[in-house]
């Protein structure tokens, strides 16, 4: 079982790194102007991963912060993620061939299932699948739609056509600081077999000592994002909390 993972969360705006309080957009707080910058500082505090999330592109479906995604994957030795706006094998392509890891397919993932299928065919590892989940029911383009599926439902049939890493997010604990859906993620860990990344309302160490405690169960990262702007740890706290 690989290292629980720290993910520290940059979403970007309007060329802003900013949070949302539950993915809506009129609730916005700007906490800096240079994504790159952002993530400079994350790498230098020893973070391995970034994961990066254009908002603008999520919204419009199409990519829109992606310089700011390739200049970090280019000038920073660490691995980054990104998710937002990506709809086509282009915008895959687009991404992996600059050096980005991992390519995140959200929206797409449930609107168009053979683009996906054929997206987890032929690049495998470098995709990962995020599911954004609303009362258990999985919600598309930057949550602003919830379709009738169940989030249980969708990782495992994307289990079986070959993902691997899924990115589990609660939209109701999402920029909240309420603690994460432990429940939640450990159950589709479970369901799927596969690794699983919580995403959504962590606000303490403690939050991320519980999670890791699940990692033997497919529980292997999460993105922290508004604990790590409010200050309540920094990126080098959590990454020396999980070490093993």
């Amino acid at each position: 079982m690989s290292n629980f993972t720290i993910y520290p969360a940059i979403d970007m705006r309007g060329g802003n790194c900013v949070r949302l309080i539950q993915g809506d957009y009129n609730q916005e707080t700007v906490y800096g102007d240079s994504p790159f910058d952002m993530a400079k500082s994350f790498a230098s505090q020893g973070a391995e991963w970034i994961h990066m999330v254009d908002l603008d592109g999520a919204k419009a479906g199409g990519r829109i912060n992606d310089s700011y995604v390739i200049q970090a994957a280019k000038e920073l030795g660490a691995n980054i993620q990104i998710g937002g706006g990506i709809r086509t094998e282009a915008d895959v392509v687009h991404y992996l061939e600059r050096g980005i890891e991992r390519v995140i397919l959200g929206s797409a993932a449930v609107s168009d299932p053979g683009f996906t299928k054929t997206m987890l065919g032929k690049y495998g590892k470098h995709i990962a699948i995020g599911i954004d989940a609303k009362d258990g029911k999985v919600a598309t383009h930057g949550w602003l739609q919830t379709s009738e599926t169940t989030a249980i439902e969708l990782g495992k049939a994307l289990a079986d056509e070959g993902a691997e890493v899924f990115i589990v997010t609660d939209i109701a604990t999402d920029g909240m600081l309420s603690g994460p859906n432990v429940e939640g993620i450990v159950a589709m860990a479970e369901a799927t077999g596969k690794g699983v990344i919580a995403s959504g309302g962590i606000s303490s160490l403690k939050d991320l000592i519980t999670l890791k405690e699940y990692q033997n169960q497919g529980v292997i990262g999460a993105i922290v994002g508004k604990a790590i702007y409010t200050n309540r740890f920094t990126v080098k706290e959590a990454l020396e909390k999980v070490r093993d």
